[in-house]
């Protein structure tokens, strides 16, 4: 591998080299073409030889007219083997094959135009039997060449023995198999590779495809055993590749004929495509080929290829991302270079995305608990950016996926995938993308470049926030330039800044006061950058201000003593209060919070369970959710499903529930009407369960949740947010990571006023860092930072300042956290660098942070 990666970076590209491999190769055909013709004798092709009304040219002419006719993208014709019979009766590719192999007859394989197991046995019996596979070669490279012959192969309606093939097999296979079978009986393994034949196919026939694909993957396991076969087998996919990828653009043949898809079915069988012959050429251009798929055909083959069990799907997976780090690391981008336009590492994603909903659609979904959207009504007035021409940079809602939409699936469906969705990211990839141009092509020429956040799977966490972040960003600018225009315009003053103005004692009243005019007269406002300012305090907000008004803020709203949340001592997760007695206006403002928080690129310090997350993104709580949000009540109705005894008559439940609420009061529910009058049986046992959590998860705090999520979508409603990300990744955008690792951030970390990272007191601080514990290293880094978590990427993306503060002291260290600076005065000794430095970490709230 490390051979063919050093002569792929030597010289030209790997992709210049394969573009002009590949069309070298298309000239020669084309000129094969017209000195030889296909061998159809119908064929209508008015550039073929074997075209009745073709003028004959010589070779000059002939490679004249190649040239030409790859500049215009000329029709090539499947190549069709001459059967020109000859004196004695016999073809002349039999007469050919008869020179080298004397004993073949007509009857032999020279008219063989299509594959099925048994000719592939038949073939393969008598190469044996001459100790030679030239023939099994040669017919191996005329029918894999040919798309017409390649698509007609290994059809379930064909007649196949698998008892021919398993004859066919040299005895110490036979020994092997025999031994793996009677291993795999003993362990109770089974999966659908180790079918038979026939329930097999049953498995993959509600995809409507007509491969046998059981057939396919006995031939492959023969045919990949036999050396002499893989030039054959490679040189036939780069033949055959270039023609379908023509055909699929410009001829429309799947809509002709959907058993086009049969050639990508049996080629993506073939287990060796990841080794290092396929991957310079042969790879890259059938990816090319598979990506000129329409949207349906895509669809067809994620379905069949969710049937696939995982070690089979987890290969395909593998051999699409080796070819696209592959391709990566043999190449250079910049940003004149850039990787968008690799056209093998654009076709490899779009194929890793087929995997990728198949991976999906095989593993545990739930397409129907859905959140009802909150529509925006369209008005018929044209916006200020229609009338700039920037619709397209500031279009509202997520776009949406063509073969997610096809499929009816989402990846937020998902509940657990058949691969987990972090073997999908390459990090290669992530290492080259430069997301403000590939930004730049997702929001405005999405027609004509393509951006690697339309297949957002393949992007780490990071890189996506760093997409969010510009989108952000351009939409700041651009209300401040609005407010710039209607300030002209009016003779106002321009206000280019969200601000607020809140007194420390009255946070939550001036905060919510505020917000909820903003909210009410212009929540476009909403979209600026943020600006805090405590009254009667000094001080420019550079991002420590917002970051210490959001943790007050949150610390008000999360008090057990105002009854908005609950709390549970035991998981430490916040849930909403169902009894609670405050307006709807203060939920609004948490959601706000929220969505201001990621808009200003601020972690706060917030304890949801992951269904929050999940319910923000438009899908419903459901019994699996109770899990982390309600651990107790969860076993509860988890032990209610699995009860293998009379659930009637020793639970004696009904569809009526209670509990109490956070005041001590009953409050009595029936999941269904006269709910007091049904008994739980077994019969019905999963319809109480799925209810309950209904009623705890979703219509116990609709009118709470409704308003949480109102507010958050005023500020994230036009953000690409729920189209990038999960809702796992949302937590990790809000919360930051609950990962501290204090060694990455002491490599990142930068020095000024004279200290450096080889100044004596710089060495003890890191030591006494270091030797803190868990809750110690979280205080320091609230009193450093304002917050007590990781951003997105870890602490190695915190860049952390620390300052000289002045000769030996008394005074306590002091933080600017907007700038994540540390004032450090240059103690005399570690024990009182140590004694000072825990003080302040302690007792620093409203001092101290700047």
């Amino acid at each position: 591998m490390k051979s063919i990666v050093h002569r792929a970076c030597r010289g030209e590209s790997e992709s210049s080299r394969m573009n002009r491999a590949t069309a070298k190769l298309l000239i020669e055909r084309y000129f094969r073409q017209l000195t030889e013709g296909c061998g159809n004798g119908n064929c209508t092709n008015e550039f073929c030889a074997s075209c009745c009304d073709f003028q004959p040219l010589d070779n000059n002419s002939a490679a004249a007219k190649a040239l030409e006719l790859f500049k215009i993208n000329a029709k090539l014709c499947d190549y069709h083997p001459s059967i020109t019979a000859s004196a004695d009766g016999s073809t002349q590719e039999d007469s050919k094959m008869s020179d080298k192999d004397p004993g073949f007859t007509k009857e032999d394989f020279s008219e063989v135009h299509h594959l099925t197991e048994n000719t592939i046995c038949t073939i393969l019996s008598f190469c044996e039997e001459e100790g030679d596979y030239s023939a099994l070669v040669r017919v191996i490279g005329r029918v894999f060449s040919n798309a017409e012959a390649l698509m007609k192969s290994f059809r379930k309606d064909e007649s196949n023995s698998t008892d021919n093939l398993e004859s066919c097999k040299p005895a110490d296979m036979k020994k092997d198999e025999k031994q793996s079978e009677r291993s795999s009986e003993k362990t109770g393994a089974s999966s659908a590779a180790s079918l038979p034949g026939e329930a097999l196919n049953e498995v993959f026939d509600a995809c409507e495809v007509t491969v046998d694909i059981g057939a396919v993957r006995r031939v492959y396991d023969r045919l990949l055993s036999i050396d002499q076969l893989q030039g054959a087998l490679v040189n036939a996919l780069i033949y055959l590749t270039p023609n379908v990828e023509l055909d699929l653009e410009y001829l429309d043949v799947y809509e002709t004929n959907p058993d086009y898809l049969n050639i990508f079915i049996i080629v993506m069988e073939n287990s060796n495509l990841h080794s290092p012959e396929y991957l310079e050429v042969a790879l890259p251009q059938f990816c090319k080929a598979m990506s000129k798929l329409p949207v349906t055909a895509l669809a067809r083959l994620t379905k069949l290829w969710s049937k696939y069990d995982l070690p089979h799907i987890r290969r395909m997976m593998e051999t699409f991302q080796q070819l696209i780090t592959f391709t990566v690391v043999s190449n250079e981008y910049d940003g004149e270079n850039l990787v968008n336009d690799d056209e093998t590492v654009v076709a490899a994603t779009q194929c890793l995305q087929v995997v990728f909903f198949a991976s999906i659609l095989g593993g545990d979904v739930d397409i129907e608990h859905n959140e009802e959207d909150e529509e925006d009504s369209d008005s018929d007035e044209l916006t200020l950016h229609e009338l700039l021409g920037e619709e397209r940079l500031y279009k509202k809602g997520p776009r949406i996926n063509p073969l997610e939409k096809e499929l009816g699936v989402r990846p937020m469906d998902s509940i657990k995938p058949l691969i987990p969705f972090e073997d999908f990211i390459n990090e290669s990839l992530n290492d080259v993308i430069e997301m403000d141009k590939d930004f730049t092509f997702f929001k405005v020429n999405a027609e004509t470049k393509f951006s690697f956040q339309t297949c957002p799977f393949i992007l780490s966490v990071i890189t996506k926030n760093q997409g969010l972040y510009y989108d952000n960003r351009i939409r700041m600018y651009s209300e401040r330039r609005l407010t710039a225009l209607f300030s002209m315009v009016q003779g106002q003053q321009p206000n280019p800044y969200l601000k607020l103005k809140v007194r420390r004692d009255h946070i939550i009243d001036d905060a919510l006061v505020r917000l909820e005019m903003i909210s009410m007269e212009n929540p476009s406002d909403l979209k600026k950058q943020l600006y805090v300012e405590f009254e009667g305090e000094q001080g420019v907000d550079e991002g420590g201000v917002s970051k210490e008004f959001f943790q007050l803020v949150l610390e008000e709203i999360f008090n057990p003593d105002i009854g908005m949340f609950t709390y549970d001592n035991d998981t430490k997760l916040f849930w909403f209060n169902s009894s609670s007695l405050e307006t709807e206006a203060q939920y609004t403002l948490i959601g706000i919070v929220l969505g201001l928080a990621i808009y200003n690129n601020c972690i706060l310090d917030v304890h949801f369970p992951m269904v929050v997350y999940r319910k923000l993104m438009g899908k419903k709580g459901t019994y699996l959710d109770l899990s982390d949000s309600h651990p107790v009540l969860y076993q509860s109705l988890k032990g209610v499903l699995e009860y293998m005894g009379n659930v009637e008559e020793d639970m004696m439940m009904t569809f009526q529930i209670s509990h109490t609420d956070l005041f001590g009061n009953p409050v009595i529910y029936d999941l269904k009407e006269q709910g007091d009058q049904i008994p739980v049986t077994k019969e019905n046992r999963q319809e109480f369960v799925d209810l309950y959590a209904d009623y705890i998860l979703n219509k116990s705090v609709e009118r709470q949740f409704k308003a949480f999520k109102k507010g958050f979508l005023m500020v994230t409603n036009e953000s690409p947010l729920k189209y990038l990300f999960r809702p796992e990744e949302v937590e990790l955008l809000i919360c930051g990571s609950r990962k501290l690792d204090f060694e990455a951030l002491e490599k990142t970390t930068e020095y000024d006023g004279g200290y450096s990272k080889d100044s004596q007191i710089i060495k003890d601080f890191w030591e006494v860092v270091h030797s803190f514990g868990e809750e110690q290293k979280r205080l320091f880094l609230q009193f450093t930072t304002g917050t007590d978590r990781a951003p997105v990427g870890g602490l190695g993306k915190l860049k952390m300042i620390i300052a000289k503060n002045g000769s030996d002291t008394d005074r306590l260290p002091t933080s600017h956290t907007c700038f994540n600076a540390l004032l450090l005065p240059e103690y005399s000794s570690k024990e009182k660098l140590r004694e000072r430095l825990l003080k302040a970490i302690t007792y620093a709230k409203g001092f101290g942070m700047l």
